[in-house]
Parts: C-alpha cells; sequence; structure tokens
C-alpha cells in the first residue's frame, strides 16, 4: 500500500487507536503499550512520509455508544452492584460534554482526517472525546 502512496505522491494512513496514548487507562497495562508503540510508529511514519504528502494520523475515540461500551457497562454494573443506568451515567459525567460520541462522530474525524482539507495535518493523534482526555 505504502509503495503505491509513494508512487501517487498521496496517501492517508489513519489508525484508530485510544485515548490511552495520552492518558494510560487503569488496568489495561498491555494494550496501554500496544496503543502507545502504534502511536510512535505513526508519528516515525510520518516524519518518513511526508515528504511524498502521506500523512499518517491517530484517532483516539472517547467513550462510544458501541456494542463494547455497552458490555463494559453492564460488566461494571453487575460487579459494583449498581445499576446499568447509574454506571452509564456516571461515565456520561466523566466527559465534559455529558453525553457519549456517536460512532458517526469518530467517523466524521476519520473522514475529515482523509481529505485535502487535511492535507497538512501529519503525525497527530485527536482525541475524539468530548473533552474527556485531561492532557494537552
Amino acid at each position: 500500500m505504502v509503495p503505491g502512496m509513494i508512487r501517487e505522491n498521496y496517501g492517508r494512513i489513519i489508525n484508530i487507536i485510544s485515548t490511552s496514548v495520552k492518558v494510560p487507562l487503569d488496568g489495561l497495562g498491555v494494550s496501554n503499550t500496544v496503543r502507545g508503540a502504534v502511536a510512535s510508529w505513526a508519528k516515525t511514519m510520518a516524519n518518513e512520509l511526508g515528504r511524498h504528502q502521506i500523512t499518517v494520523n491517530n484517532v483516539l475515540p472517547g467513550l462510544t455508544l458501541t456494542d463494547r461500551l455497552h458490555d463494559i457497562i453492564e460488566r461494571q454494573a453487575a460487579e459494583s452492584g449498581k445499576s446499568v443506568e447509574e454506571v452509564g451515567r456516571n461515565m456520561q459525567n466523566s466527559v465534559p460534554m455529558g453525553r457519549f460520541a456517536q460512532p458517526a462522530e469518530i467517523a466524521a474525524a476519520v473522514a475529515f482526517l482523509a481529505s485535502p482539507a487535511a492535507a497538512y495535518i501529519n503525525g497527530v493523534s485527536l482525541p475524539v472525546d468530548g473533552g474527556r482526555t485531561r492532557s494537552l
């Protein structure tokens, strides 16, 4: 894939990883490490491929309404003895926007980074998390 992008002098590589590359998530040591490695790889590739007009960026989704999030909420509710609604509400309250992301909102960030309008955005890790990540 990359050789074709180099021939065309154009390309977009977008990784979907996690906000854990900015703020590691408790209890997810291996996952935090692997995702951090992907972010570091992306920055290296951005530096190496930029001269070919190939951008390499990461999208860091926050709490997004997916089946996985529903499973996490149900598991936390079962483990804590709290209701699913209370656990979900507490999670939403951890997001400055007070809600979960819709999958389409993550997709919109990816679509923008894939577009010609993002031609000069290269080597970034973009949180799409309603402001939840507490780092710059």
